[in-house]
Parts: structure tokens; sequence; C-alpha cells
């Protein structure tokens, strides 16, 4: 039995709108914003700012690296290497519950076995975050999204995170010198 002509129109038709709604959902842009003086992170999706979270960024001696990137590799439960030691997947490991490697080679997003840690310049360079928050993050992003690392508050930044309390005491300390 030949499938008749409406039939034929009707496939097509179905066809063209499933096709459109796949290249929607490519279409969304879904980028990270770091601000690293106000150690805040931000998901945007279509130019909206979906979520904040608090973070832990680089220590003075090993800074957060500026820049735009993109997210090359995700890894539930990471196991970490350090110099001379290897930590499993567990309580004790460094990076936490979840890595979001970036393009920027030794750099990622991750969790944290020192929840006390988000919110100051602590870390070898790296975004870290609560395990609940970056398990959040992780459900909500793939490889390839961009992620942008601020060492400045400029227009862009403060859109998107506004004034910030550190911010302000970080420039009037600043004028003081």
């Amino acid at each position: 039995m030949r499938p008749n002509r409406e039939t034929i129109c009707n496939l097509r038709s179905l066809m063209a709108i499933a096709l459109m709604a796949a290249a929607e959902g490519l279409c969304q842009e879904r980028r990270i914003v770091v601000s690293i003086p106000d150690r805040k992170l931000a998901l945007i999706e279509d130019g909206q700012v979906v979520k904040t979270y608090s973070t832990a960024v680089g220590a003075p001696s090993s800074p957060t690296p500026s820049g735009t990137y993109t997210i090359v590799e995700r890894i539930p439960n990471p196991t970490w290497y350090g110099p001379g030691k290897v930590v499993g997947p567990g309580k004790g490991n460094p990076v936490g519950t979840r890595w979001m490697g970036l393009s920027c080679k030794g750099y990622g997003i991750h969790g944290t076995n020192n929840p006390r840690s988000i919110g100051r310049n602590v870390s070898h360079g790296c975004v870290r975050m609560r395990n609940r928050d970056v398990e959040d993050l992780f459900a909500r992003v793939a490889v390839g999204d961009v992620v942008e690392l601020h060492a400045e508050r400029d227009a862009k930044v403060t859109r998107i995170f506004g004034t910030s309390e550190m911010a302000a005491n970080t420039m009037t300390a600043g004028a003081a010198q």
C-alpha cells in the first residue's frame, strides 16, 4: 500500500517541525561567567541569568586565569592526581564530586572537600564550588559551553552580578593606598 499525497505532506510537515525544534535546542546560548573579584559564578542562558553560585578562586600566588575558554570535559566523581598522591572519589577528594575541565589546560570548575574555603581566594587557580552547587551546575552544562573568567569588574560583570560589597570594599581599600 502506497501512502497518498496527503500522508506524504503531513509527514514532511512533521519532519520540518521536528527539525526546527531540534535546531532551536542546539541554538540555545548557554555560558558561564565568573567574576574573580566577587568570587561568584553565573549560569546564563539566552542572555538571562539562570542561577548564581558562590565560589573560591585562585590565591594571589596561584591566580585564576582570566579569559574565555570552553568546557572540554565533564567527569562525575573524579580522581585527583597531585604531586606524588592520588585520591579516588570520596569525601577526601580535593576536587569534590564533579570536575569540568576547561580549554585552559590544568584548570577547571570543581567541587571541594573543604566547603569553608568558598568565598575566598585560596585555590591553585581553579574555580571551586560547594559540592551541591557543582552537582547542580554540572547537570545544566555541556562540553563546548563557553566559560568567561573575568579578573576585573567591568560593566558586563556589574550587569550580571550587580554591585557587590566585596568589590566596593576592594575599591575603597585600593583608593586608600
